[in-house]
C-alpha cells in the first residue's frame, strides 16, 4: 500500500508516536508473509505417489505375503530413504521466500515526535521520515525529499551494474544500498507493496518436476503396466497347465518383485550423492539433489551479467589524453596491474589524470585481514584510487600533500564534481570530473574546439562500447577562489571504466557452446553495456541482436540471445518462454531480481560469495567460489549420473525381462516351473541389490561433454536403449534356457543349473556395462559382483540355502560349464556396444550451438 506524504513538517517531525502506532496496526509490519507450513505428513504423501514408489510399495505388500522379509525390508528401506530425502529437500526450498526478510535491514533511522530515532525495519510505516546515509540499507521504499550527493546501489534489485544518483523526488527501493552521501525520503510502501515484497510474490510458484523425475514418473508407470500384464499371463499359463493355484500365485508375485528394479531409486540417489559430492569439492553446493541430474539434461544456460559474467566491481580499463591512451590491467580493487601505452603517451600526463581522479573523490579502499581490497564509498571512485595505485600514487600521500579546501558535491543536474585543493606556496588548484558531455564544452573548458571534438568523439566511440567514461579537467588559480567555479579549466583526458568479465566466464561460454548448450544473457543492465560483455564472451557475434526490454515489441522474443533492461518479471517471462518451447533451462545469477527466475528456471545456480541470500536460498546449486566455469563440471556430472541411471535400466531391466521370459518360455521346452518363487527371488535381490547400486559409481563417457544433451521429450528409455534392453535380455533367456534343457535332457539338476545360470549372467552383464573395462575406476563394482557370486554359489552349496531355495549342489564340471556360460552376459553388453554405440542425437534434438568462442576470445572493441 502506498500513501503520500507532502507537507515540509512531515519531513522535519516525522510522524507523532500515536500515528506511527496506528499506521503500524492499520498496514501491518514491514515484513514479508511467510508460508503456512506444510505439515510432515503431506510432504511424506506427496513423495508416495512418485508412481515408481507406488510399484514399489505394492511390490513390498507382495512380499510380505510371500513371507520373504528380507526382500520387503529391502525394499521398504529404499522407499523410506527416498522419501526422506526428498522431504529434505522440499524443506530447503521452502526457505528461499524466508531469506527475504533477511535482506531488510535490521534497524531503520527515522523521525518521530521531531527527533531521530533507531527504531527496528519491521516498525517502519507508511509516511515515516527516513535518515540515510553512507552505508545504510533502505528498509521500505520512499520518495527522496533531501539529497546530498546521494548514490544508491541498486543492482541487487536491477541488475543495473552503476549506482544511481537519487536527487529529490526520486524513489528508492527496499533493499538497495546507499553507497555515497546522504539524505531524506518518506516511506511510500512496506512489506509486500514494497519492492522487495513484489518480487517476493513472483516466488511462490516452484519450478516443477525435473526432467529425471519427469522420465522416471513414466519408466514407473510402464514398468507397473508390463509387469502386472505378464505376471497375469504367467499365472493364467501355470493354471491352464494344471499347477497348484498357491504355487503360481506366488510364482506371480515373485516375478512381480523381481520384474520390478526396484534398486532404482537408490541407484539414483547413490548416483546424485556422488555427484554432489565430486561437486562440492569443486566449490559447487547442490542444495536439491535432482539438480545434479537436471543441469546434464540442459539446453540453455540463462545468465545474469552483473556479477556473474562480470566481476561486479568497477575498473579503469583505458585512459585517454590529448598526447595518446593506455590500458590498464588486472581487476578488482587490488592495486595490482600496469598501465599499458597502446599509443605514445607522456608518463606525466598519466600521472596528471590520475591525480587529479585520486583527489576529485569521495571514495577510499581497505585491504582486511585476508588480504582482500574492498571499497567503500561509490564504485567508479574506487577503480580510480586502484588505478592511481597501478601507477604508483599513494592516494592518501596525495591527498595529504595536496588538502582539499573546498568541493561542489556530484549533482545529477550538473553531472559533474568539483574539489579545490591548497597547493604549496598558497596556490590553489581546481580540479572537476564528469560526465563528457557536461565537461566537454565551454566555458567549462578552455582547449581548442579541434581537441574538444577529438575528446568528445572518442568518449562516444567508448560509451558504445559499454565503458563509463569520465572526463577529467583542472586549472591552478593563485588564491583560494571565494566560491567553487567550474570554468576556465584544461582537459586532462578520459577515463574509461568498466565491470570486466571474469577470467573464467569466456571458457565456460566456450565450453558450453561445444557441449551444444546456447548461452542468453539476461540483465537489467544497459543495452550497449550488454552487447560489449556479450561480445567479448563470445555469446553475439559483433554487431548481434540485443534485445532491449523496454521494447514491447521485442520484449517477448524467446529466441534472442542477449535480453538488456529486463525486469524482473520480464525475465520470468522469458525464461517461461524457452520452457514452453521444450528447453530445459539453467538460469545464474547472484541479485534478489534474479530470486524469482531462479525458481522459475529448471535450475537455478546462484553465486555464493557476492550473491545475495535470496539467491542463495532460491537456488538449486550455490557458486562458493563464483566461478561460471564450475557450471560446466556440473553439467559433466549431471551428464554422468544421467549415463549411469540407463545403463542400470538396461542391466537391471534386461534381467527381469529374461526372468519373465524364461518363466514364460520354459513350459513350452517341457520344464514345468523353470524356477521357483524364492529361487527368483534370491537373484533378484543378489542381481538388484549392491551389484546394481554399484552401478551408480561409474566414471563419466569420453566425450560427454563434445556431444548435444538429450531431447527433452526423450523418454529415459529412448536413443535405442528399449532395444537394447531386449537384445541383452534375449541373450540372458537364451543362455539360462539353453542350459535348463541340456541339463534336463542330460538329467542333470537342471532347475539349480538355470537358477545359477540365470544369476551368473545377470553379474556378467553387470561387469559388461562398466564405461572402461579393464580399469579399477569403479573397484566398488567389481567387489559388488564378487560378493553377488559368492552368494550365488552359497545357495547351491549351503544347506541352509539350499533347504530355503530349493535348490542342489553341483558337480565342479557342471558348475564350470555353466560358469563359462554365463560370460556371454558380458560378451553380449560388449558387443552389442561395439555394434549398437550409443546413437548421435535424433532429428528432434537441436542442432549444436555454434561457439564464437571456438574462434578464439576476442577484447572489446575500442
Amino acid at each position: 500500500m502506498a500513501r503520500e506524504e507532502t507537507t515540509a513538517t512531515a519531513v522535519t517531525s516525522g510522524l507523532s508516536s500515536a500515528e506511527a502506532a496506528a499506521r503500524l496496526e492499520q498496514d501491518g509490519r514491514n515484513l514479508l508473509p511467510q508460508k503456512s507450513p506444510v505439515p510432515l505428513w503431506r510432504r511424506v504423501a506427496a513423495q508416495l505417489r512418485d508412481p515408481l514408489i507406488l510399484v514399489l510399495l505394492v511390490a513390498a505388500a507382495l512380499t510380505v505375503a510371500t513371507g520373504d522379509w528380507t526382500d520387503m525390508a529391502v525394499i521398504m528401506l529404499v522407499i523410506v530413504v527416498n522419501t526422506s530425502v526428498g522431504v529434505v529437500q522440499e524443506v530447503r526450498a521452502d526457505r528461499a521466500i524466508t531469506a527475504l526478510s533477511e535482506l531488510t535491514a535490521p534497524t531503520a533511522r527515522v523521525v518521530r515526535d521531531g527527533s531521530q530515532a533507531q527504531v527496528p525495519a519491521e516498525d517502519v510505516v507508511v509516511g515515516d521520515a527516513l535518515v540515510l546515509a553512507e552505508g545504510d540499507i533502505v528498509p521500505a521504499d520512499a520518495r527522496v525529499v533531501e539529497s546530498a550527493a546521494l548514490l544508491v546501489d541498486e543492482s541487487a534489485l536491477t541488475g543495473e551494474s552503476m549506482p544511481v544518483d537519487k536527487s529529490v523526488e526520486q524513489a528508492v527501493s527496499s533493499g538497495t544500498v546507499v553507497v555515497r552521501g546522504r539524505g531524506r525520503a518518506v516511506v511510500t510502501a512496506v512489506g509486500m507493496s514494497s519492492a522487495t515484497g513484489r518480487i517476493a510474490s513472483m516466488m511462490v510458484k516452484g519450478a516443477g518436476l525435473t526432467p529425471l523425475q519427469r522420465r522416471l514418473m513414466g519408466v514407473g508407470r510402464m514398468l507397473a503396466g508390463v509387469t502386472v500384464l505378464l505376471c497375469v499371463v504367467v499365472l493364467a499359463l501355470g493354471l491352464a497347465r494344471g499347477e497348484p493355484v498357491e504355487l503360481m500365485v506366488v510364482t506371480a508375485i515373485s516375478l512381480v518383485v523381481a520384474a520390478v528394479p526396484e534398486s532404482l531409486p537408490a541407484v539414483v540417489t547413490l548416483s546424485l550423492a556422488l555427484g554432489a559430492r565430486r561437486m562440492a569439492g569443486r566449490n559447487a553446493l547442490v542444495r536439491r539433489l535432482p539438480a545434479v541430474e537436471t543441469l546434464g539434461s540442459v539446453t540453455v544456460l540463462a545468465t545474469d551479467k552483473t556479477g556473474t559474467l562480470t566481476e561486479g566491481r568497477m575498473v579503469v580499463r583505458l585512459l585517454w589524453t590529448p598526447a595518446g591512451e593506455a590500458r590498464v590491467t588486472g581487476s578488482g580493487y587490488a592495486p595490482e596491474g600496469e598501465i599499458v601505452e597502446d599509443r605514445p603517451v607522456e608518463t606525466e600526463r598519466l600521472t596528471d589524470l590520475l591525480g587529479a581522479a585520486a583527489l576529485c573523490n569521495d571514495a577510499r579502499l581497505s585491504q582486511d585481514s585476508h588480504g582482500q581490497w574492498t571499497a567503500l564509498g561509490d564504485p567508479t571512485e574506487a577503480a580510480m584510487l586502484a588505478a592511481a595505485a597501478k601507477m604508483g600514487l599513494d592516494s592518501a600521500q596525495v591527498r595529504q600533500r595536496f588538502p582539499r579546501v573546498a568541493e561542489r558535491p556530484f549533482e545529477s543536474g550538473r553531472k559533474r564534481m568539483t574539489t579545490v585543493h591548497r597547493l604549496p606556496g598558497g596556490r590553489a588548484r581546481v580540479i572537476c570530473k564528469g560526465a563528457p558531455e557536461a565537461l566537454l564544452q565551454s566555458p567549462v573548458l578552455v582547449d581548442d574546439p579541434a581537441l574538444l571534438a577529438r575528446a568528445s568523439e572518442r568518449a562516444d566511440q567508448l560509451a558504445q562500447a559499454g565503458y563509463r567514461v569520465l572526463a577529467v579537467a583542472r586549472t591552478d588559480l593563485d588564491v583560494v577562489p571565494e566560491t567553487v567555479q567550474e570554468y576556465g579549466l584544461t582537459l586532462l583526458g578520459l577515463i574509461a571504466i568498466l565491470d570486466p568479465p571474469r577470467p573464467a566466464a569466456a571458457a565456460a561460454i566456450a565450453a558450453c557452446g561445444r557441449a551444444g548448450i546456447r548461452s542468453v544473457m539476461i540483465t537489467g543492465d544497459h543495452p550497449g553495456t550488454a552487447r560489449a560483455i556479450a561480445t567479448d564472451l563470445g555469446i553475439i557475434e559483433t554487431g548481434g541482436q540485443v534485445v532491449d526490454c523496454r521494447d514491447a515489441r521485442e520484449s517477448g522474443q524467446d529466441r534472442a540471445s542477449v535480453y538488456a533492461r529486463a525486469t524482473p518479471q520480464q525475465k520470468l517471462d522469458i525464461i517461461q518462454s524457452m520452457r514452453n518451447r521444450g528447453d530445459t533451462l539453467a538460469m545464474t545469477g547472484d541479485g534478489v531480481n534474479d530470486g524469482p527466475a531462479l525458481r522459475r528456471a529448471d535450475i537455478g545456480v546462484a553465486m555464493g560469495e557476492r550473491g545475495t541470500e535470496v539467491a542463495r536460498q532460491a537456488a538449486d546449486l550455490v557458486l562458493a567460489d563464483d566461478d561460471l566455469g564450475t557450471v560446466v563440471a556440473a553439467v559433466e556430472e549431471g551428464r554422468r549420473v544421467y549415463a549411469n541411471i540407463r545403463r542400470f535400466l538396461v542391466y537391471g531391466l534386461s534381467g527381469g525381462a529374461a526372468e519373465i521370459a524364461v518363466m514364460l518360455l520354459g513350459p513350452f521346452a517341457g520344464l514345468t516351473l523353470p524356477l521357483l518363487p524364492a529361487q527368483i527371488l534370491w537373484i533378484n535381490l543378489l542381481t538388484h541389490g549392491l551389484p546394481g547400486v554399484a552401478l551408480g559409481g561409474e566414471p563419466a563417457v569420453p566425450g560427454s561433454m563434445t556431444s548435444p544433451p538429450r531431447p527433452t521429450t526423450e523418454s529415459i528409455l529412448g536413443a535405442g536403449l528399449w532395444q537394447r534392453v531386449i537384445r541383452i535380455g534375449v541373450v540372458l533367456t537364451a543362455v539360462t534356457l539353453g542350459v535348463a534343457i541340456w541339463a534336463h535332457q542330460t538329467g542333470r539338476p537342471w532347475q539349480s543349473m538355470a537358477f545359477f545360470a540365470l544369476g551368473a549372467t545377470q553379474l556378467g552383464v553387470a561387469i559388461g556395462s562398466r564405461t572402461r573395462p579393464g580399469s579399477l575406476a569403479n573397484p566398488m563394482l567389481l567387489l559388488a559382483v564378487a560378493g553377488a557370486l559368492v552368494l550365488q554359489l552359497a545357495g547351491l552349496y549351503l544347506p541352509l540355502l539350499r533347504e530355503l531355495l530349493g535348490t542342489q549342489p553341483l558337480s565342479i564340471g557342471d558348475l564350470m560349464i555353466v560358469t563359462v556360460l554365463s560370460t556371454l552376459g558380458y560378451a553380449a553388453v560388449r558387443l552389442d556396444r561395439t555394434l549398437h554405440p550409443n546413437p548421435p542425437p535424433g532429428p528432434d534434438d537441436r542442432p549444436r550451438a555454434e561457439c564464437p568462442m571456438d574462434k578464439g576470445p576476442r577484447s572489446l572493441r575500442s
